[in-house]
């Protein structure tokens, strides 16, 4: 019986120029912008030395401990996927370390998530390729399954569907579903461009705080 041991097909996939213009914005704008409700965790943190990931959702499911399905979807990625892998948070040991990033990052892949542990962190740090884990331990996995490819996962209560976008950055990483990329992009686009426009006022000294007096009148506050 497959049942919880099978890989399926990804039967869609964002456009690169959506991946691309997505680069541009920050995480915590995209957040915002999907009314705060979607986020990976505050544990899965990125590990790597700095830098933006984006890229296509190529999802595994795995048992804790183990990572022959993350071999198995490391054989089929394609350029401009990121590794999405959910071992259910467990962190008694490490998915992925130095030899198969080296792989993931030979093929092209955008990035790497771990909803559970990696090694050779020394690595990971020193160098660009996105790696976002929850931990790190040097004791390594073991290779008999089951697990799925292209299976819808959910980390922290956040749906990640194959084909979905995932972008990255210092502030953790969000997947934006495949068919509100639009409209997601739109609205975190205008936010950000209004944060620019605050940010050059509060640098010439001109930035208006007064919504924060009448929020606190509105609300009720004494002693204002």
């Amino acid at each position: 019986m497959a049942i919880g041991f099978k890989i399926h097909p990804r039967t869609r996939t964002v456009e690169p120029t959506t991946v691309e213009k997505f680069r541009a914005i920050a995480v915590a704008n995209i957040s915002d912008s999907m009314n705060r409700m979607a986020h990976g965790g505050p544990r899965l943190r990125p590990l790597h030395a700095g830098g933006v990931m984006s890229g296509v959702a190529l999802t595994v499911r795995t048992r804790p401990g183990d990572n022959l399905m993350v071999h198995a979807a490391l054989n089929r990625a394609k350029a401009g996927d990121v590794l999405v892998i959910d071992a259910g948070g467990d962190l008694t040991n490490a998915l992925i370390g130095e030899l198969m990033l080296s792989q993931a990052q030979h093929v092209g892949v955008a990035g790497v998530v771990v909803n559970g542990a990696v090694r050779d962190y020394g690595w990971i740090r020193s160098g660009s390729f996105p790696v976002f884990a929850a931990g790190v331990t040097h004791r390594g996995p073991y290779k008999n399954g089951p697990g799925e490819v292209n299976a819808t996962i959910a980390i922290d209560g956040m749906v990640i569907e194959p084909g979905d976008l995932i972008v990255g950055d210092d502030d953790g990483f969000v997947c934006v579903p495949f068919d509100r990329t639009e409209e997601v992009f739109a609205a975190a686009d205008t936010k950000q461009q209004g944060e620019a426009k605050t940010m050059a006022a509060i640098k010439a000294g001109t930035v208006d705080r007064s919504w924060v007096e009448r929020a606190l009148a509105e609300a009720g506050c004494e002693g204002i």
